[in-house]
């Protein structure tokens, strides 16, 4: 996204405000509100996604524009007032798993998206001075792959350890309200913001028709969502694990944690259990429930360790981060190495995906088809196309050809061979398997199809 004179600007205030945030690390910030005038607004109209679905009201971010600086004005004047009125988000469900279980997101107006933009540059210029390197979500310059690069690097150059993995039911849907405003309170003291962020808080879920007020939660989806999700989780799980766990331990550790997904290594089992045994209770105490069976504590030394001499049958076990199924596997120069493929219930999820899609839209002509399912494949490679993953990602190229084709063929009485199908898919050819982490192709050549019979 290109900058403009405006956004230049802008960020050099960011920057001021970081610079004093990183001087000053324990002091509150009693005013952060007047950074936010109409520039910044429209810098944060700018970093909103325009193409999101539309909330309560029904405004789209178009409709939004064709009075844009009318409407950050009154956008303005309301929040800075206090006469700002939070809309209630419109929830929808998606998919979890492979199960029936579904995650709730929150959509909020396009109006709400701006404004939420705007706190949330302003908070996180404050708080990205604060968070951990353990803390990879939502973060500036921070992706899933390089928190699982990390985790990676630290278990290859260790030789494993005992990993525990964390799980927290509902974590959106059950942040605590008042320990939230306390943990905010600690660095920022701004009315102005703090006002505006608990009317969000309060704001509401419309779903089938009516409004409900939770006590408790963060909607997912909503802007300033993930940051406040990071504020939380900050105060509760990394700097205790950092400051508090670590200095009690006999040997060391290490946590990766990318928003609600997080998972504790440890180089010694002794450790380990300790920290799992008061894990659930230092959880508790802020209002949040660990999931009795996915949070687990799980050996992961390399199968050659010492630790596994004279244990027959025993073995380091594989545990899922991120969408990814890690286990130890051999390299080509024969060392052993972490290995990640993509975990069942992810790869389950996007055949599934994609089966729903191919039968509601198996009418729509091919061009068009092949349009949309080449996005589909292009952003899964571009997330589980990763070194060591080529065989899952191949699998996954090969059952959506199959799936398009089984659907194709039911346009018609007539439904011809398999072969001669094929002959006419491969005129609107779908990407070929690509590693877009790590290495540059895997799969079939671009020449090849598949030719199984679906």
């Amino acid at each position: 996204m290109t900058e403009t004179p405006s956004s230049t600007s802008i960020s050099t205030k960011l920057e001021r405000i970081a610079q004093q945030a990183r001087e000053a690390p324990n002091m509150a910030f009693q005013t952060l509100a007047h950074h936010i005038d109409v520039d910044w607004l429209r810098e944060a109209y700018r970093r909103t996604r325009k193409s999101g679905a539309t909330g309560v009201d029904g405004q789209t971010a178009k409709e939004y524009a064709s009075h844009l600086e009318e409407n950050l004005r009154s956008l303005l004047d309301r929040a800075k007032s206090g006469t700002y009125r939070a809309p209630p988000v419109r929830r929808v469900h998606i998919p979890k798993g492979s199960g029936p279980e579904t995650r709730p997101l929150g959509i909020p107006t396009f109006e709400d998206k701006v404004l939420q933009r705007a706190v949330a540059m302003a908070l996180g210029a404050v708080y990205e001075q604060d968070f951990l390197d353990c803390s990879y979500g939502f973060r500036p310059k921070r992706s899933a792959h390089q928190a699982l690069e990390a985790l990676r690097d630290r278990l290859i150059t260790s030789a494993g350890g005992w990993i525990l993995e964390v799980d927290i039911r509902k974590f959106f849907d059950n942040v605590d309200h008042g320990h939230l405003r306390a943990f905010l309170r600690r660095r920022v003291q701004d009315g102005v913001l703090l006002r505006v962020i608990q009317k969000w808080l309060h704001a509401g879920v419309l779903e089938d028709g009516c409004i409900a007020y939770p006590d408790a939660g963060t909607p997912q989806g909503g802007v300033i969502s993930p940051l406040l999700a990071n504020i939380f989780l900050h105060e509760v799980l990394d700097a205790w694990f950092e400051h508090v766990v670590k200095p009690r331990l006999r040997d060391w550790a290490v946590l990766v944690r990318y928003a609600d997904d997080a998972v504790l290594v440890f180089g010694r089992e002794e450790d380990a259990r300790r920290v799992h045994d008061v894990l659930a209770k230092r959880f508790a105490k802020y209002g949040l429930t660990l999931h009795p069976e996915k949070t687990r504590l799980i050996p992961f030394r390399r199968p050659d360790h010492r630790a596994w001499r004279g244990k027959p049958g025993q073995g380091p076990g594989t545990f899922d981060l991120l969408g990814f199924t890690h286990h130890w596997g051999r390299a080509h120069s024969g060392k052993w190495v972490v290995r990640r493929r993509t975990a069942r219930d992810r790869f389950r999820r996007s055949v599934r995906h994609v089966k729903d899609w191919c039968k509601r839209y198996r009418h729509k002509s091919m061009r068009e088809q092949q349009r949309s399912l080449s996005l589909k494949l292009r952003g899964h490679y571009g997330y589980f196309g990763i070194a060591g993953n080529s065989e899952a990602i191949g699998r996954f190229y090969q059952i959506v050809f199959r799936i398009w084709g089984k659907w194709l063929r039911r346009r018609s009485q007539r439904r011809g061979t398999w072969d001669s199908l094929v002959e006419k898919m491969n005129r609107y050819p779908l990407p070929q398997p690509l590693l877009a982490h790590g290495q540059a192709t895997a799969g079939r050549r671009t020449d090849q199809s598949p030719v199984a019979k679906p």
